[in-house]
């Protein structure tokens, strides 16, 4: 299938600090892509960099390529027809995504109506349609309500509403359910797959949860201090995760564990903490790696592609140094 998003040795820098050093992914129609990692791994500059909501002073690199069109050499003016209506993001906070002095209504309406041309009877009557698209009970009447009149549930699907008004070719979530409880959860994402799979949409799914990730995700970004350090599909990265950091992910989540409940003891955790935008010698995880050697400070790991979905940036895990290094490299 053709690729609908390419990204292509993606960087974002401010100052001497690069927090996204890179990064290559792409993304099909219809597909489902999770990028995982700490906080401080570079997801969410990367889901902004996508959409051109990054800061005037940062400074990027790389390719965007969105349906053949480089968005980081695009005019302002053409990505602003892009965002919000072929690009959509559901962002971490509805909250604080949501302008608190506008109905939710009028908030959906604003979008329809710059992108869609729609007037704004039209428009109104479209948002009760996408309030009850994302299963927001009685819509006719809650269209006119306040953000604060929501419960967060109900705000993230507002967001989701307004992300799909324009049945965008791409949704990137980052972070859409970390503040709901699980039943909440579950429902905002059978909501995004079907919306998906209505829409033959495009959706990347920036997440902590490495649960979500092996229900829902079709196929897997693993990214630590700005850089891709593993892909795969979910089945084969979660049964052999090749990375000593993606090792370390799994080894510390409950919900991948069978039968494992928190009397049974302390959970695994990654010594240390994520290092510094500003580091750039050598394999940025190292200082927390259990078979770190003298030789990965010297140079940062080349992304080794093992197969046509898997590529992992570690040569010393035994299960890579017995692999094939004929196959493409880069970094």
């Amino acid at each position: 299938m053709s690729r609908l998003l390419e990204v292509r040795d993606l960087s974002v820098g401010f100052g001497n600090a690069r927090p996204v050093k890179g990064v290559s992914f792409a993304a099909t129609p219809g597909e489902m892509l999770a990028i995982v990692g700490e906080s401080g791994s570079g997801k969410s500059l990367t889901a902004l960099g996508l959409m051109g909501l990054l800061p005037q002073h940062a400074k990027t690199g790389g390719e965007i390529l969105f349906d053949g069109r480089d968005l980081l050499k695009l005019p302002e003016k053409d990505l602003r027809g892009i965002r919000g209506r072929d690009i959509a993001m559901i962002f971490q906070e509805p909250m604080t995504s949501l302008n608190p002095v506008m109905r939710i209504g009028d908030q959906i309406v604003e979008v329809l109506r710059i992108h869609e041309k729609l007037n704004h009877k039209q428009a109104r009557l479209r948002a009760i349609e996408l309030l009850d698209l994302v299963s927001i009970p009685d819509a006719a009447k809650r269209v006119d309500d306040y953000p604060h009149q929501l419960s967060g549930g109900m705000r993230q699907r507002v967001m989701i509403a307004i992300a799909v008004a324009c049945s965008p070719r791409l949704l990137i979530a980052d972070e859409a359910t970390t503040a709901l409880d699980v039943t909440i959860q579950d429902q905002v994402l059978q909501l995004l797959d079907r919306l998906r799979s209505q829409l033959n949409m495009a959706v990347i799914l920036i997440t902590h949860d490495l649960g979500i990730v092996a229900q829902w995700a079709d196929r897997v970004v693993v990214m630590y201090a700005g850089r891709k350090i593993e892909q795969g599909l979910p089945d084969v990265l979660f049964e052999t995760p090749y990375h000593p950091y993606t090792q370390g992910l799994l080894a510390a989540s409950p919900r991948l564990k069978a039968n494992y409940h928190y009397r049974d003891g302390p959970l695994t955790e990654i010594p240390g903490s994520i290092v510094s935008a500003a580091a750039e010698e050598g394999c940025a995880f190292r200082p927390r790696c259990p078979v770190a050697r003298s030789a990965c400070g010297s140079s940062v790991p080349a992304l080794v592609q093992l197969s046509a979905e898997r590529e992992v940036a570690c040569p010393y895990v035994p299960a890579i140094a017995e692999a094939s290094y004929a196959a493409s490299v880069r970094r």
